[in-house]
């Protein structure tokens, strides 16, 4: 069986649990802190900082998180597994539709998609924008080339506010699916925009989920009107990816700035002990349900603010 190893810190690991909340197992082994099956993968967090995956898919789902220890053994072969919507090895001089997600692990804010289309014609341009990897970038800088951006290329954005995201999530839909349908949407959405399509040589999605899983999640046949490619951090692969990234963070970014003056409280991103203490502070200001309409409220922060607040008022 496959395996990886991360080692991380604890707001790193309560970011994660909150990430696989739906598919948390009731039973956790001596010294550990959650176990998950999720994509084909079983992740088990210990109170060490180390994160084990194992599974077909457990280097692709530990990529998703940080860098996997020397020392880990990955799998028999010590290659990633393979599938069959990977990317070709050209694929950074091809013109795709690239799609990406920001806000799946923030308690706080919607989930924001987007699909944005980057042509060969374009790419000199998009580079001379500064379009990279939105990881290595800070807020200021991904605002600035995003307002660029939007100005530039074809784009779709797609916002699940946080009330349709819990209701969604109480009916039963993972948050896997729900971001599943939101690519496929705005992928969609974007192909409509462009005049010839022709030029289109197929889509990239930044992989979150097995590509059956994808298909399945939306009902679509592999290979509808355009190839699909699935590859993990494929906003290092090409620029379209890396652009809906950055487009994506700033919509994010701008969605949580108004959360913020709506609630009186700047709110914090991520899922850790700052977060706690913000949800917290919402409650005693305005209530549960308020806090309840502006997070994703089957996140461990819940209860924790809960706590919070009830120690509060028992001083």
């Amino acid at each position: 069986m496959a395996n990886a190893v991360l080692k991380l810190s604890k707001t790193k690991i309560d970011e994660i649990q909150n990430a696989y909340e739906p598919y948390i197992q009731p039973k956790v082994p001596q010294g550990g802190l959650f176990v998950a099956k999720v994509n084909g993968c079983t992740v088990t967090a210990y109170k060490s900082g180390k994160i084990l995956f194992q599974g077909p898919a457990a280097e692709e789902e530990a990529s998703r998180w940080g860098s996997i220890e020397k020392d880990s053994k990955p799998s028999s072969d010590k290659k990633r597994k393979k599938h069959a919507y990977l990317p070709p090895e050209n694929v950074s001089s091809m013109s795709l539709i690239g799609s990406d997600e920001v806000g799946t692990g923030d308690f706080f804010g919607p989930i924001t998609v987007v699909a944005a289309f980057v042509s060969k014609e374009n790419m000199a341009l998009v580079k001379e924008l500064g379009v990279k990897d939105s990881k290595m970038m800070k807020d200021p800088q991904i605002i600035e080339i995003a307002k660029s951006l939007i100005q530039t290329i074809p784009y779709s954005l797609m916002v699940l506010p946080n009330p349709k995201y819990n209701e969604l999530q109480a009916k039963g839909l993972s948050q896997g699916k729900m971001k599943a349908m939101l690519h496929q949407q705005a992928i969609r959405k974007v192909f409509d925009k462009i005049s010839d399509t022709e030029d289109v040589e197929g889509v990239l999605i930044d992989q979150f989920c097995e590509p059956e899983v994808f298909f399945r999640h939306t009902n679509q046949q592999p290979g509808d009107n355009l190839p699909f490619f699935f590859e993990t951090k494929a906003e290092e692969l090409h620029l379209a990816v890396a652009a809906a990234s950055i487009i994506a963070r700033y919509a994010f970014l701008k969605k949580m700035d108004e959360l913020s003056e709506h609630a009186g409280v700047t709110i914090p991103k991520g899922a850790g002990p700052l977060v706690d203490e913000a949800a917290a502070k919402i409650v005693m200001r305005k209530s549960s349900d308020f806090l309840k309409s502006i997070s994703k409220s089957h996140f461990a922060n819940t209860q924790k603010a809960m706590k919070l607040v009830n120690q509060k008022r028992k001083k």
